[in-house]
């Protein structure tokens, strides 16, 4: 079962009972559209994303993800995980809220190194390269699901570190739109794979175009997202509707 909803994600969580859900695999909002620049494919282009992206200072910041991990904590079950991706800009803020709630543990603090990253057109900083990938269990003392021996044998046999070395979203990925903060599917897939078992439950509260929901249809496990987006909700659908199961 893959459900997605076009809508707002603290209204259609409502619909999902107390700790019924195995997994969250979310990418919030970072908050970057401030009217600034960046570089995408050798030009010079404009970091705004869309309303979506923006927000009135920290305490609006703050509020937000306060509100939608809120609801993560209670629709996750005993021993669920939860991964957030983020940025400086936002991954701090997010790592502040969970310690804050009291009965959520870090399990791992992932960076994913991107193999072609923008370049940096100030030359004034370092050029931006990684993300941060929090993984977060519900439970101070429950116990988690690790597919260790899998994950080994993505890694030649050895133990999988918590540095990701991954590339962009393959140029298939984009066949049916392309979302501005768009995940490379083997890295969504990655965290799908190592904490959850066939037929478990996966929610994603900011959809996007749909790529945590279409590695659960490749890998035999049920997903709900939502997406405020109408466009991007419509291109997810026909995204999914050509995503098969993997044999």
């Amino acid at each position: 079962m893959i459900e997605i909803k076009n809508g707002d994600c603290l209204s259609l969580v409502k619909k999902i009972q107390d700790e019924s859900v195995d997994c969250i695999i979310c990418d919030p909002p970072y908050f970057l559209s401030n009217d600034g620049m960046t570089c995408s494919s050798g030009k010079m282009v404009s970091v705004n994303k869309g309303d979506w992206d923006k927000k009135d200072g920290y305490k609006e910041i703050y509020d937000f993800n306060l509100n939608w991990i809120k609801e993560s904590y209670r629709i996750l079950k005993k021993g669920g995980s939860m991964w957030i991706s983020g940025t400086y800009h936002n991954i701090y803020i997010i790592g502040s809220i969970i310690q804050s709630l009291g009965d959520f543990r870090i399990l791992n603090n992932i960076t994913w190194v991107k193999k072609s990253p923008p370049p940096n057109l100030s030359c004034r900083f370092f050029t931006h390269s990684t993300e941060t990938i929090l993984w977060i269990r519900k439970g101070l003392k429950s116990k988690h699901y690790f597919d260790y021996e899998l994950m080994k044998s993505f890694n030649e046999n050895k133990q999988m570190k918590d540095v990701w070395v991954i590339g962009r979203p393959k140029k298939e990925e984009y066949k049916f739109g392309k979302h501005p903060t768009q995940k490379p599917e083997e890295l969504i897939e990655r965290m799908l794979l190592s904490s959850t078992r066939e037929n478990d439950l996966c929610v994603d509260f900011f959809g996007g175009l749909s790529t945590t929901m279409v590695c659960c249809k490749k890998n035999n496990r049920n997903g709900i997202s939502f997406e405020i987006n109408p466009d991007f909700h419509k291109s997810s659908r026909e995204r999914l509707k050509h995503t098969h199961t993997k044999k």
